[in-house]
């Protein structure tokens, strides 16, 4: 994990890359409800090299409880690892959203 420390309550933005058994195993939608239960916005997609891709913004406390459930992941998924990159909030989402760009399956 790279970035800098930050109060909990504090707006972030986290990106984050899971590779494993993570296309065709309902792992975006997994992405979109760990989100929307936290109230984060944002995005996840599907990478060409079979990563699935997220960028996230809300309160640092639940950007980390998130990557935390991601590094977990669903059922059927298996993640081997997760690069998670922090930086400051943009704000420039006003939902979290599945998108379709490369499609591997799910």
């Amino acid at each position: 994990m790279t970035g800098s420390a930050a109060e909990p309550s504090s707006p972030a933005r986290v990106e984050v890359i899971a590779r494993g058994r993570v296309q065709g195993v309902g792992f975006r939608m997994f992405v979109a409800r760990a989100a929307a239960v936290r109230g984060l916005t944002g995005w996840v997609a599907n990478e060409p090299d079979g990563a699935v891709r997220s960028i996230a913004e809300g309160r640092r406390e639940d950007l980390e409880a998130f990557t935390r459930e991601l590094a977990a992941g669903p059922p059927g998924a298996t993640v081997d690892r997760l690069v998670v990159t922090w930086a400051e909030a943009r704000d420039e989402f006003d939902r979290f959203a599945i998108r379709s760009g490369w499609h591997g399956g799910d």
